[in-house]
């Protein structure tokens, strides 16, 4: 029981701190005069993958690579499957030509190259498949560039600075607010490793495979809240834009930066999560093209989730 409840609690802490670091790192932002714009490409779309990230950090010092790298490879195919899912069902989700012919194509991309980097195996039969701290360095690069093109294209993106919080605090409450939120990142992050591990072993489970499925959904849940919402609110390219953008951070950012503090040994059994992530990409840009050109449908979101609950069976069964 201890182990769930660190789990649903690890969750609650992840969420919560994700809000309050947003909110006071935009209140700084806003005291130095940063604009709306620039804090919704930076603050904003980092603050939906803290989760992520701080699963992924703890998890690569407490050497628990399965959970960092299953963690950030599930909780991409959730948020294509899952959160865009439910989403176009609550609206059907219209994008915008540079989010299919640019954004979608590199968020793939990423996935490509993280399938290239991690399998060092199999262009090496001698050597050991792993995530290593020059395959982290590739990774930031990569973001470098993608960050460059996200403010190249910053003024074409219409209602970004409607996912920024209005409030400006002083700035002894804004810097407790990052304080509080990193502290709760960092806490609900340990709570969730510890109570995935703690599970794993219970059920005679991997850890890559609770990282593919519990820890994976439970992560996503900003996302989640975030398109939803956008959908809910007719906002539709924020709640698409949102997604292809957290699994950009996902793969580029996070793991880039997990690689850096520790080597990520890679299980070859994550391939399967991996051409999983890439179907799903795949299946997203094809959605783009099928009867409402450019869109989303409600028929198209019923299809992503059977394909979502297929997976997750498939893996629960497999592991």
């Amino acid at each position: 029981m201890i182990p769930y409840l660190l789990l649903l609690f690890g969750f609650a802490l992840l969420i919560q701190g994700a809000s309050l670091l947003v909110s006071g790192a935009s209140s700084i932002a806003r005291r130095w005069h940063v604009s709306d714009l620039v804090i919704g490409l930076t603050v904003v779309a980092f603050g939906t993958s803290s989760p992520e990230m701080a699963v992924t950090v703890i998890s690569s010092f407490q050497g628990n690579t399965d959970i960092a790298i299953g963690n950030v490879i599930g909780s991409n195919i959730a948020n294509i499957l899952l959160i865009l899912g439910v989403a176009s069902i609550i609206f059907p989700l219209s994008v915008s030509r540079g989010t299919i012919w640019k954004e979608i194509p590199f968020s793939l991309l990423a996935a490509l190259v993280l399938a290239v980097l991690a399998n060092d195996r199999l262009i090496d039969g001698d050597a050991m498949s792993a995530i290593t701290r020059s395959d982290g360095i590739i990774l930031l690069f990569f973001f470098s560039i993608f960050l460059y093109y996200s403010f190249s294209i910053a003024q074409d993106i219409e209602g970004l600075p409607d996912q920024v919080p209005m409030k400006i605090y002083s700035m002894p409450g804004s810097l407790l607010r990052v304080v509080a939120g990193l502290s709760a990142l960092t806490l609900g992050g340990k709570w969730i490793v510890d109570g995935a591990v703690d599970i794993a072993l219970a059920l005679g489970m991997s850890e890559a495979v609770v990282g593919l499925t519990i820890v994976a959904v439970g992560t996503s849940l900003p996302e989640l809240a975030t398109s939803a919402v956008a959908a809910y609110r007719k906002n539709v390219d924020i709640a698409v834009g949102n997604v292809v953008g957290s699994n950009i951070f996902n793969i580029l950012l996070v793991l880039g930066v997990g690689s850096l503090i520790s080597p990520l040994p890679f299980d070859a059994q994550s391939n399967m999560g991996i051409a999983m992530l890439v179907f799903s990409s795949l299946l997203l840009f094809v959605a783009m093209f099928t009867m409402k050109r450019r869109s989303v449908d409600r028929w198209e979101g019923a299809v992503f989730l059977a394909c979502y609950a297929a997976y997750i069976v498939f893996t629960v069964v497999r592991g």
